[in-house]
This record gives structure tokens, C-alpha cells and sequence, in this order.
């Protein structure tokens, strides 16, 4: 959000626009026109917003990796 400071020790927060849900894992992508395998952009979504998230990317045609929250992603391959 415009103008919200960030806070490296707040409790991880769903990507989903309006939701403050905890995030419990990791939507992974990336735009495969502009970006190498190795570009790893991360949202954070709640159980309720994962599928959610993943499908709104991958309709995009951006590949999509699914991972807990807390797993290190390297890359995301086509």
C-alpha cells in the first residue's frame, strides 16, 4: 500500500487486495517476456487466497510455483 512503512518483524500478511489474513504460503512467478527462470517475484497468500493468486497469474501466462511460507524458491521454470 502507497504511504504504509514496512515492518521487517510484522506477521506475514496475505498479497490478496484488502485481505489481512496470516500468509501460510508463497505464490512464486514470473513474467517469462521480461524476466530469466532465475527472477523469482513472491506474494503471500492465506489458504483462502492461494488458489486465487496462482490462477490470476497463470491466466496471465506467468509460470507459478506454490511453495510454504518460509521455503526459498530459486527459480520458477516454464
Amino acid at each position: 500500500m502507497i504511504g504504509e512503512v514496512f515492518d521487517e518483524n510484522a506477521a506475514p500478511r496475505c498479497s490478496r487486495a484488502g485481505c489481512r489474513e496470516l500468509a501460510s504460503s508463497t505464490v512464486n512467478w514470473r513474467n517469462p517476456r521480461i524476466h530469466s527462470e532465475d527472477r523469482v517475484k513472491v506474494w503471500l497468500a492465506c489458504p483462502e487466497h492461494e488458489e486465487y493468486l496462482r490462477d490470476y497469474l497463470s491466466t496471465r501466462g506467468f509460470p507459478v510455483l506454490l511453495a510454504p511460507l518460509g521455503e526459498t524458491v530459486e527459480s520458477v521454470p516454464s
